[in-house]
């Protein structure tokens, strides 16, 4: 269930996208740096436009926007245990250092943050990532 809105979070603020495979997202991006992007307003507010479809998408954010609604609604099922401590790191980022962001990313995505209370009662409870 966190691994759900974990990478969720993580495909959607930063464009760690995936691909849809038979039983695992492609780990095509997997190498992404999510540090250089989370340390840049710029490119989180490019991935957040991006993802709220106000400006247009590089190929990762392009496929992040694919998957995420099997992403959310599977609770990351498909996602390498990379993709899940991305979204994790993702997530922390952006509830601390872009909560305006992260909001409309909720808003969008979430919007009954049924995602989010379920990623915070895991993350609580000590939950494994990988």
């Amino acid at each position: 269930m966190s691994n759900y809105i974990i990478k969720c979070a993580l495909l959607v603020s930063i464009g760690v996208s995936l691909c849809l495979a038979d039983d695992q997202y492609t780990s095509k991006y997997d190498n992404i740096d999510l540090d250089k992007i989370l340390d840049s307003k710029r490119l989180v507010s490019n991935y957040v436009q991006c993802l709220l479809g106000t400006k247009g998408c590089p190929p990762e954010g392009l496929e992040l926007k694919r998957i995420l609604p099997d992403a959310l609604k599977t609770q990351c099922s498909k996602c390498t245990c990379v993709q899940r401590q991305g979204a994790v790191k993702a997530i922390q980022r952006l509830q601390k250092d872009y909560p305006d962001e992260w909001k409309l990313l909720l808003d969008k995505w979430d919007a009954k943050r049924e995602s989010l209370a379920k990623f915070d009662d895991y993350v609580k409870k000590g939950g494994k990532i990988c």
